[in-house]
């Protein structure tokens, strides 16, 4: 939901737990990314030494960390603001800790301290998919993209069998793994759907990557939602930047199709389910992760063709 930075970039004021505090049963060794609501550390478990990550809870535009490490409201008008917050951040805990799945973020406590809320990770070896994207160190193969979204789909589906969506799938939220495996991150944007009452619905976006309907509060949301996200995902992957914004393409759709940008690189089945993904309208999207993982994974029509001639009998 937040952007992270990289630590030598934190603005100053954004004081972070140092090496060594303890908080309950860990020992942080280290930040590993900070955002305008929360910050994530690399911890140890003081039982067995085994490596953890840790999210806390910290919406600085709220709250600040005093000299002992209590969190506290920066004025009364921001109090009601920042339980709310601290609410939402335990739902999403209590969410994650019952829908484990190998290509989700596993949490594995949570608990209140420093009057504030954290929330225990699995910690993954891996880089996020925005920082391979923004080093431009990888040149996205096929075999690449098919990878870390078909198991990213495998993820997403779990989800939505859940009744869960994510509602904030980008690059920076795909963490991907040795064996191009990809973890789905953050799920502070998370919604359960349907909705039952859509206009109280929270506004997360991310320019490129959120669909049209997660600009209009009444509008519904369902799994073609996250699709839409994948589906730019996966586009940002062949072109290494942000796709054109939702918002503009409804006033003058710019983007091209990638069937036709991308053809001499990507087989067509692959490029076609981008296209179908990034449907400008809900309607005009796969309906679920296993109709967009089917395409994804069709045979072009060059192969079928191959593949009837070497059978003939």
């Amino acid at each position: 939901m937040a952007e992270y930075y990289e630590p030598e970039t934190y603005p100053k004021e954004w004081n972070y737990l140092q090496t060594g505090t303890i908080i309950d049963q860990y020992v942080i060794e280290r930040e590993l990314a900070h955002g305008g609501f929360s910050s994530v550390y690399l911890a140890r478990q003081t039982s067995d030494q085994v490596q953890v990550a840790i999210k806390e809870y910290l919406p600085r535009k709220l709250a600040h960390r005093t000299w002992n490490n209590v969190v506290v409201v920066n004025d009364e008008e921001s109090q009601a603001l920042f339980k709310r917050g601290r609410r939402l951040f335990f739902e999403e805990a209590r969410v994650l800790a019952t829908l484990k799945h190998p290509n989700i973020v596993e949490v594995i406590n949570f608990f209140e301290a420093n009057s504030t809320a954290y929330m225990v990770m699995v910690y993954n070896y891996g880089v996020t998919l925005e920082k391979v994207l923004a080093r431009k160190a990888l040149d996205a193969s096929e075999a690449f993209v098919k990878a870390v979204f078909n198991s990213l789909l495998d993820g997403v589906g779990h989800i939505h069998e859940h009744r869960y969506l994510h509602l904030d799938i980008k690059p920076a939220n795909i963490l991907v793994r040795p064996g191009n495996d990809a973890v789905l991150l953050d799920f502070g944007a998370f919604q359960a759907f349907p909705a039952v009452r859509p206009q109280q619905q929270t506004k997360v976006l991310t320019k490129g990557f959120s669909p049209i309907e997660q600009y209009n509060l009444c509008a519904p949301l369902g799994p073609w939602t996250d699709i839409y996200a994948i589906g730019s995902s996966m586009r940002a992957c062949l072109e290494l930047k942000s796709p054109q914004p939702a918002p503009e393409r409804a006033e003058k759709d710019m983007l091209e199709p990638a069937a036709k940008v991308f053809k001499k690189k990507y087989s067509a089945p692959l490029l076609q389910a981008i296209d179908w993904a990034m449907g400008l309208y809900p309607k005009d999207r796969p309906q679920s992760a296993a109709e967009l993982r089917e395409a994804l994974n069709a045979e072009s029509s060059a192969s079928k063709s191959l593949a009837a001639v070497f059978h003939t009998p």
